[in-house]
């Protein structure tokens, strides 16, 4: 009964074990499908790109020179106010000061006036040029210039008199009086400001910025190798980043150094609009000389920067190539013979001698 119930029971198990095995089907070939396209050797026009920020041509950064309270003027001193040649920007109170001028060219005056009569005397031939310049003075406007000497003796008696020291003395007071106003010089816009209307402005103080609106300048990294199609006022075509819109610019300086780390040259590109604005980035595009017996593929069908997949009875292989130019979606390459056929779009998962099928776009 023992060996019988031993004898079934493996009998039973070997059914089982039988019943679950399943049969393995065949390993399929995976066979991807790519875009290719045949290589024909041409001139390619190589451009130059460079990206850079654009800054006002013209920026003056204002100071105060004198103190005293910012009194309003005609337009509120605020950022983006506009201004022409001459306007004035601002005006800081010179009551006090005015009245220094004043005192100083009174004094003047009084020194002038006590010497006519000596004048008469000792040098009568001299005394109406003085007596001219004396009533051409007014009180509310800038002293007029000093008559010239005309003999060593006037020279002698008027600077014996302190005459020239009073003049010089109130001539420096007026220059420092023209201080309290500042006006634009030249048609811009205001940047920046620190300060408004009935503040205390104190000597040294920084006012803010102004620049010349319309007119700026671009600095862009162009590499050393592209050196030879850098000139004095070549024209530059500019876009936007993120437009179609584009500007004509004109190379105005060029850096005679090259950059240690990045091997570059900075170059300077003018251009003028009204509707740029500073701070916007911009790309600079340089044509250089074109590329003979090359082909333009896409930047991400290089493979380790050297190489690119082209087709062979229908297995992809790796082929090395010579880099020319590259740009942040382009490159142009050498090596390629004509005919051959490169992938058109990356492959994921692509490796040597893999099964492709070329299919059609």
């Amino acid at each position: 009964m023992g060996v019988v119930l031993l004898g079934g029971s493996y009998a039973i198990a070997s059914n089982i074990i039988s019943a679950n095995k399943r049969e393995r089907l065949p390993a399929q070939k995976v066979v991807k499908s790519v875009f290719v396209l045949e290589a024909k050797n041409a001139e390619v026009p190589i451009k130059v790109l460079a990206n850079g920020r654009l800054t006002a041509k013209r920026r003056v950064q204002l100071f105060a020179e004198v103190q005293g309270i910012l009194r309003p003027a005609a337009k509120l001193y605020r950022p983006g106010q506009n201004y022409r040649k001459g306007d004035l920007l601002l005006s800081i109170d010179d009551t006090e000061f005015r009245a220094s001028v004043q005192s100083a060219k009174s004094n003047f005056i009084n020194v002038l006036t006590t010497s006519l009569a000596d004048i008469e005397i000792d040098f009568p031939q001299y005394f109406q040029k003085w007596m001219d310049y004396l009533n051409a003075i007014n009180m509310n406007r800038p002293l007029p210039e000093l008559p010239e000497f005309n003999s060593p003796q006037e020279a002698f008696f008027i600077n014996g008199r302190g005459i020239p020291n009073a003049y010089y003395n109130v001539l420096n007071l007026q220059t420092r009086l023209a201080k309290y106003k500042i006006r634009a010089p030249f048609t811009g816009s205001l940047a920046s400001t620190s300060i408004t209307e009935g503040s205390l402005v104190r000597a040294g103080q920084n006012l803010g910025s102004y620049i010349e609106s319309g007119v700026y300048e671009l600095e862009v990294a162009v590499p050393s190798g592209y050196s030879s199609i850098l000139k004095l006022g070549r024209t530059v075509v500019l876009e936007l980043l993120e437009g179609s819109q584009t500007y004509q610019g004109r190379v105005t300086r060029i850096n005679p150094s090259i950059d240690a780390n990045t091997q570059s040259i900075s170059v300077f590109v003018e251009v003028k609009s009204e509707d740029l604005r500073e701070g916007q980035y911009l790309r600079a595009v340089l044509d250089a000389a074109p590329a003979e017996n090359a082909i333009e593929i896409d930047r991400s069908l290089l493979v380790d920067q050297r190489q690119i997949y082209t087709v062979e009875d229908t297995l992809l292989k790796l082929m090395d190539v010579e880099i020319v130019h590259l740009t942040d979606q382009k490159a142009v390459v050498k090596g390629v013979e004509d005919g051959t056929l490169f992938i058109r779009k990356p492959v994921a998962g692509a490796f040597t001698d893999m099964l492709v099928k070329i299919v059609e776009e």
